[in-house]
């Protein structure tokens, strides 16, 4: 129908593969599907992360030892197993070698930052300074 594609950190797991390497190829789908419909632009595609650069000791104190480095799987339902992709929180050098793994943000237009909103307004503006500034310009 025209419309873009925004994925976010949870879907059905259904290759056991790594959430990255899940959501990649259903971008590359999305993608194949959208020319096979004849549109005549590109689509937009977005995902969200849960991205922390860790530059200062309150950065490490939140986020240094309780950031879930793996996918989780659980249950939506009886017969719906899900996959929720990983928070990424480190040291600059050691995201950004991080996050140029992940399959999903590579294929996209757009990364969106999800953030801890009950952290306040400034720790915010301050997380994604920290990303903007140590860590994007590093993965292009």
């Amino acid at each position: 129908m025209g419309m873009n594609l925004q994925s976010s950190t949870l879907k059905d797991d259904e290759t056991g593969e790594p959430f990255h390497v899940q959501q990649a190829k259903q971008i590359r789908a999305y993608r194949k599907a959208w020319k096979a419909a004849g549109h005549q632009r590109e689509p937009r595609v977005s995902v969200s992360r849960s991205i922390f650069a860790l530059v200062n000791d309150m950065d490490r104190a939140y986020f240094g030892r309780s950031v879930q480095e793996q996918d989780s799987v659980g249950f939506l339902d009886e017969k719906t197993r899900a996959i929720f992709g990983r928070s990424y929180a480190a040291e600059p050098e050691a995201l950004i070698k991080q996050l140029a793994q992940d399959e999903a943000i590579a294929e996209v237009d757009t990364l969106l930052l999800t953030v801890p909103n009950q952290q306040g307004v400034a720790y915010n503006a301050h997380v994604i300074e920290a990303i903007l500034k140590y860590v994007a310009p590093e993965l292009g």
